[in-house]
């Protein structure tokens, strides 16, 4: 499985879904869509806003949170195929 995350450094739910991907072992590719343009970019064409963070698993592009609801630890332990702890 290849998974990637947009994110900024300075982005809470960036680092908070990040802790949630190493928690569960699973290996990312970070981009850090402040420091490559092109990211930033892709972001927007795929997302229509500069929402971070973003996952990509396998091609599926896939927001890991919902403003007010937070993390979505269910989608996420679904899409990458974990058990919920």
């Amino acid at each position: 499985m290849k998974v990637q995350i947009y994110a900024t450094s300075w982005c809470g739910d960036c680092r908070a879904a990040k802790r949630f991907l190493d928690s569960h072992g699973v290996e990312y590719t970070e981009i850090d869509v402040d420091a490559d343009p092109a990211a930033s970019a892709e972001v927007l064409r795929r997302v229509g806003k500069r929402a971070v963070p973003q996952l990509v698993i396998d091609g599926e592009w896939f927001q890991p949170y919902k403003p007010g609801r937070g993390l979505l630890e269910d989608e996420l332990c679904e899409r990458l195929g974990l058990a919920r702890n």
